[in-house]
């Protein structure tokens, strides 16, 4: 058997304003934007260099109170989503120029360097360079 996570849904507020934050200070990839009625519509990201074998991220607007409650939180205040890095210095950098709030500061870990910062809804991201394994 084969099975992997294709996808997984991040409710946000507002669909252009999350595809403006994951695309223009992230740098991910808009995969898809494609309406399905008036109000909803089906997008999906990725981190650059992700293919189609990688787990997409499908931007979710609420709809609702508790789905509108849920926003920023979906994981109750904990580090949420894993995004896993062949530059840290990089992408670290891109984060302080894009003035994207840093939570917990950088630091190196026995799996390899570490910093946790928040989406534009306050969810808490791990940005990782694991350590290279010989």
């Amino acid at each position: 058997m084969t099975q992997h996570i294709a996808q997984f849904a991040l409710i946000v507020e507002d669909y252009d304003d999350a595809i403006e934050f994951y695309t223009k200070k992230l740098q991910f990839q808009l995969l898809e934007d494609t309406p399905v009625s008036e109000t909803k519509r089906w997008v999906r990201i990725a981190p650059p260099g992700s293919s189609d074998q990688h787990c997409h991220i499908l931007l979710a607007k609420a709809s609702g109170e508790q789905q509108k409650n849920a926003i920023g939180n979906q994981s109750g205040g904990r580090v949420f989503l894993f995004l896993y890095t062949d530059d840290f210095e990089r992408d670290y950098q891109n984060l302080l120029d894009q003035d994207i709030k840093i939570f917990r500061d950088r630091s190196t870990e026995s799996f390899g360097k570490v910093v946790v910062f928040e989406d534009l809804y306050g969810n808490l991201w791990d940005l990782i360079e694991p350590i290279k394994k010989s």
